[in-house]
């Protein structure tokens, strides 16, 4: 495991591992369903990193961005081909926040939503800049 693991609160977690096998690839690592069949602990992985996903629990202070009206995090994913990754979550379901374009940076980045209320980026690198190059085209699209 990577030192740094996110762990979503999700509305119906089976549902949400469901949801990231089909847009993202997610392999299965593992589940353990409560006495009420709520998921207290599941757990997927997307490539090399690890994703662990939890069902609300109002109980326990634990709500998701539907039931809190948004989120302040987006996670990202680093990819080969961020136009067939972002293609493929919309069609398992995701709502396109941000149509895959060539960004400044480099990369060919797009952002969708999850049926859960979880933001992603998706990114390809397409070009290696340098900072300085990153600072002047910044400066040139008025970011």
């Amino acid at each position: 495991m990577t030192q740094l693991i996110p762990h979503l609160i999700c509305a119906d977690a089976a549902r949400a591992i469901e949801f990231y096998t089909r847009a993202f690839g997610a392999v299965e690592q593992m589940r353990l369903p409560g006495r009420d069949g709520k998921l207290m602990h599941a757990a997927v992985r997307i490539g090399e990193s690890m994703l662990m996903l939890v069902d609300e629990n109002p109980a326990w202070g634990a709500l998701g961005p539907l039931a809190l009206k948004g989120t302040p995090v987006t996670l990202h994913l680093q990819v080969s081909d961020a136009d067939a990754v972002v293609a493929q979550a919309v069609a398992a379901g995701a709502k396109l926040s941000m149509p895959v374009q060539e960004m400044f940076w480099g990369d060919r980045y797009g952002q969708v939503e999850d049926p859960f209320g979880h933001r992603w980026s998706v990114a390809t690198q397409v070009r290696q800049l340098s900072m300085e190059q990153i600072r002047e085209a910044a400066a040139k699209a008025g970011a």
